[in-house]
């Protein structure tokens, strides 16, 4: 018996990872009652129930939205000219402070949402704003709220248990890590929490699982944004396509995925497709690094 199968009485680890391989095959699980919150592999799940919403010609990802400029596409890509909440100094300060949630309009005046910073398709600015408007757009045509829809659209057909909405700090009690009182609401775009098990298994069937057709797959994986190195971390070369990272490690190791992190975790959800494996590795503290670390030990060592 290992830590992880009693994570409660015991010491947390550090690391928490799930795998499969090519075939689907969960071959490691190191924590499988370990519920997780998923930060911004959430964009992952959004991105692919829009692009299903919109091959049931239900939305078109080309239009401009209504009052404004840019389209579902841009925002999926980055590619919006929307700015970003997440390094606005009274943003973190009130997070680290433990104050409620501001509603969309102040965060949205605090960010100076409406000062684009270039025309639609001219500019990549990883943005938040811009998932929580594709949230917003998902729901609306949809008629029902995100954790409704990926249930329907994504954790039910893969046969995912753990997958829910993170709404309030209760939904963060009791975590592996104790999350401080942090509030999910800071997430405008919405924070998925569920097992490592199911993370992995969630990107293996959108990527590779059959439950978006190749098209989609080929659509969502084309890179809209392509750059160079990140010191210190896996990424020799970077990328984004449709709510998806997409880089190579050393040695040009293809790999597809997200990243995310909060407060108190963080993690990387990936795909290796030159192996056929998906990873999820999850660690605690707010830095993604090391958990993009431990992703492609975890592959390697398969």
């Amino acid at each position: 018996m290992t830590a992880s199968d009693h994570l409660g009485p015991m010491k947390a680890p550090r690391f928490i990872s799930a795998a499969l391989d090519d075939t689907g095959t969960l071959w490691r699980d190191e924590a499988p009652s370990a519920v997780l919150p998923w930060w911004s592999f959430t964009k992952t799940a959004i991105a692919a129930c829009l692009l299903l919403r919109a091959e049931e010609g239900a939305l078109d990802l080309d239009a401009p939205m209504q009052g404004h400029p840019f389209t579902l596409r841009h925002l999926m890509a980055h590619i919006s000219g929307l700015r970003d909440y997440g390094t606005v100094g009274r943003y973190r300060a009130a997070v680290e402070a433990g104050e409620a949630p501001w509603p969309v309009a102040r965060m949205l005046e605090e960010a100076h949402a409406d000062d684009l910073l270039g025309k639609p398709g001219s500019v990549w600015r990883y943005s938040n704003i811009g998932y929580m408007l594709l949230r917003f757009a998902l729901e609306v045509s949809e008629g029902a709220d995100l954790e409704q829809i990926v249930t329907r659209r994504l954790a039910r057909p893969l046969g995912l248990q753990t997958v829910r909405l993170a709404r309030s700090p209760r939904d963060f009690e009791g975590l592996v890590w104790d999350s401080g009182g942090y509030h999910p609401g800071w997430v405008y775009h919405g924070c998925l929490i569920g097992s490592a098990a199911d993370a992995a298994r969630m990107l293996h069937g959108i990527l590779a699982g059959g439950l978006l057709p190749p098209r989609l797959v080929e659509e969502m994986s084309t890179p809209y944004m392509q750059g160079g190195a990140i010191a210190g971390r896996i990424w020799q070369r970077t990328g984004y396509g449709l709510g998806l990272m997409i880089g190579q490690s050393e040695g040009d190791v293809p790999i597809l995925g997200h990243a995310g992190g909060g407060p108190f975790s963080a993690n990387l959800v990936a795909h290796f497709p030159d192996q056929g494996l998906t990873v999820a590795s999850f660690v605690q503290g707010s830095d993604e690094t090391p958990a993009e670390w431990e992703a492609l030990r975890v592959a390697a060592s398969r």
